[in-house]
């Protein structure tokens, strides 16, 4: 009886996601990633091959605010930007497109008694990514990352 209203939000956000993706990649653009934090706050990161400009982050934003009114999707505030030099890394072709890219990655289980690795995307395939951390490589299952954003160096 407790769980049917997390469950409720948590398809509802999954709903929200599904819109906001269909939405964005009819507008040419890759969704990145959709943050939802409290306060109504929705946060949408694009991306497209070229670079994010401001006038990108209107059209994105128009649209979508057209979508949610007739969808009734409830917010206060909407957020587009561009994902930036340290963007996160979530799907395999993030990882794919980014290869010889210096990652910094947090997985959900430690590894070597580490949870927390910087090295250079040296290759995914099946399921497993390869991480050049200091000179050695070392093979690190999709399904333990927590999270994976780019560490430019500057």
């Amino acid at each position: 009886m407790g769980f049917e209203p997390v469950f409720y939000l948590w398809i509802k956000n999954m709903d929200v996601v599904k819109l906001v993706e269909t939405t964005v990649n009819g507008l040419g653009y890759e969704l990145v990633d959709v943050e939802r934090s409290g306060r109504g706050l929705l946060r949408v990161f694009i991306d497209k091959p070229e670079g994010i400009s401001v006038d990108d982050c209107q059209v994105v934003s128009n649209q979508l605010t057209r979508l949610f009114l007739v969808e009734n999707i409830d917010y206060d505030r909407l957020e587009i930007s561009s994902p930036g030099l340290d963007r996160a890394l979530k799907k395999v072709a993030d990882f794919e497109r980014f290869n010889g890219e210096r990652a910094q990655i947090k997985l959900r289980m430690p590894m070597e008694g580490r949870k927390n690795f910087v090295g250079v995307i040296s290759g995914v395939s099946d399921g497993i990514l390869q991480l050049d951390v200091e000179g050695s490589v070392i093979a690190i299952a999709l399904s333990n990352l927590d999270k994976a954003r780019l560490a430019p160096i500057f």
